[in-house]
């Protein structure tokens, strides 16, 4: 978009006008309009972070589409998208358009960090909320759920007692939201990859370049598969491959992690000479901690009242998935032994740094995160398929805590309880020959470095950086991530340099 069209969209957002439309005919449904009504941008993007306000110049509006594309008098809603104009006064005329993880994340919610940090240098960035999620409408969060999560801080975390009250919160926000009407079944990634493949007409976009990170990889996948129609190229960070079972796998990508930050221990001699034991040691207390867990007594971090913390063998395996995904795992040797030795401060104190603001509480596309967990991923499987995968992948650990998934805890338990149609197609895996880059992180605890080579042998266009010390979402956690993604995106075929990358260094604590 040049910055002529920009001003006219700001012109027509201060006149309350509707802009581009499409006629294209989505699948399964006769030939309808759609229009990207322009609107001027929520203020604050979120209540009580400033830094996280659209950059002026955004421009701001909603695409109205079928809930449920198989019903043709069915449900409309609506989804968001921002479009951030780039700092170029002659911009290349192909945007970027990000589609962020979760599934339950919203790209409005990154939209200032990633245009500060250069992002749109030479392109308008269009961030979408997809179906369900943030400034989409409906947004359909769980504060049953929630609310119940941040309390269980208190709670051993694979007890049957605490999954029990976990389902039953589970059930109250389905029960709540389809009363209202909601077809939950329909927050999926056909429907998801379905508004963004409408969105690029509505928006009267001929081309542009798709960034997906963790399930926005799932997503950018999908979408190349099923509508690949004007997209130049596609970034994939950290991925998610459609034809993976993530419920049944995921336990593949910490162990990946843990083997990688033990080995990177191990070759500095400090960190070996300060952690001697450090595989045996996190082993070994996984496995205590699940037998007796550790029973602390602190402070709720946001309102200093008097807070219980249980650590048992999870919650010391999460609180190290945790570290390496909040792109800083410099910590963990030191964690890992201080609790080995029975110690608790440093536990605790990453335990309580997952505990979320209330005041940011209700932002996630919850019902988005269950649909398609559930019914392109658990509800495809068995418990006793991802336990045995689990244990080829962590044969140290307890099958309490295996049974468990790393980073959405108790799906086999839930979903049962939000109860959404089984998608198969889902898992279709992609083809194409769209020039595609790949980066991942070695220390990636959410989705495992081995599952891109799930996906290679569809893309012969791909390429591949891996950045040795960083976690989950590569791009932001250095400026060599983001030099290697702007260089791919002004030539999409060029041999790209990842020097920068294999430069990276991560010095542990010790102290």
């Amino acid at each position: 978009m040049s910055g002529i069209v920009v001003l006219a969209a700001l012109a027509l957002a201060a006149a309350g006008c509707t802009t581009a439309t499409s006629t294209r005919e989505p699948a399964g449904e006769s030939v309808a309009t759609r229009a990207y009504e322009i609107v001027p941008c929520p203020s604050p993007n979120i209540a009580g972070a400033p830094s996280l306000d659209f950059p002026t110049g955004t421009v701001c509006g909603y695409l109205t589409v079928p809930e449920d594309r198989a019903k043709r008098d069915g449900r409309m809603i609506k989804v968001f998208a921002a479009r951030v104009p780039s700092r170029s006064p002659n911009p290349q005329p192909d945007p970027v358009v990000w589609l962020a993880g979760g599934p339950g994340g919203a790209g409005s919610f990154q939209a200032a960090q990633l245009t500060e940090q250069g992002l749109n240098a030479d392109r308008d960035v269009i961030f979408f909320d997809q179906r369900g999620t943030h400034h989409s409408q409906p947004r359909l969060s769980c504060p049953e759920y929630e609310d119940y999560d941040a309390k269980a801080i208190s709670l051993p975390f694979s007890a049957p007692s605490t999954t029990a009250g976990d389902v039953a919160a589970v059930r109250t926000c389905r029960d709540r939201l389809t009363a209202a009407g909601w077809d939950l079944s329909a927050y999926n990634t056909a429907e998801n990859s379905a508004d963004i493949a409408d969105l690029r007409v509505a928006m009267g976009i001929d081309q542009w370049n798709v960034y997906g990170v963790s399930y926005g990889t799932k997503l950018a996948l999908s979408l190349l598969r099923d509508h690949p129609q004007g997209i130049r190229s596609m970034v994939l960070d950290s991925v998610s491959p459609p034809a993976d079972n993530i419920a049944q796998t995921w336990w593949q990508a910490p162990a990946s992690s843990f083997a990688a930050i033990f080995a990177a221990c191990a070759a500095q001699p400090a960190c070996a000479a300060a952690y001697p034991n450090l595989q045996a040691d996190f082993f070994a207390t996984v496995n205590r901690l699940t037998t007796t867990p550790l029973v602390v007594q602190s402070e709720d971090p946001y309102s200093g009242a008097p807070l219980t913390v249980t650590v048992d063998g999870f919650s010391l395996a999460y609180a190290v998935i945790q570290a390496s995904e909040r792109g800083d795992a410099s910590g963990v040797p030191k964690m890992i032994t201080e609790t080995a030795r029975g110690g608790s401060d440093e536990i605790v104190a990453a335990l309580l740094a997952l505990q979320g603001s209330p005041d940011f509480a209700g932002l996630a596309g919850d019902a988005l995160a269950f649909s398609v967990f559930c019914g392109e991923h658990a509800d495809l499987t068995t418990e006793d398929a991802a336990l045995a995968t689990a244990k080829a992948a962590l044969p140290q650990f307890p099958d309490q805590v295996l049974r468990l998934q790393p980073k959405q805890g108790r799906l086999f338990a839930e979903c049962p309880a939000w109860d959404v149609e089984p998608r198969p197609a889902a898992s279709a895996p992609t083809r194409s020959d769209q020039p595609v880059l790949i980066i991942e992180g070695r220390f990636d605890a959410a989705t495992a470095p081995q599952w891109v080579d799930i996906v290679r042998p569809g893309l012969p266009r791909s390429q591949y950086v891996e950045f040795p010390f960083t976690g989950h979402s590569v791009l932001g956690r250095s400026e060599c991530a983001m030099t290697i993604t702007t260089a791919f995106l002004d030539d999409p075929d060029r041999p790209l340099d990842g020097t920068c990358a294999a430069a990276q260094t991560l010095t542990f604590t010790t102290g």
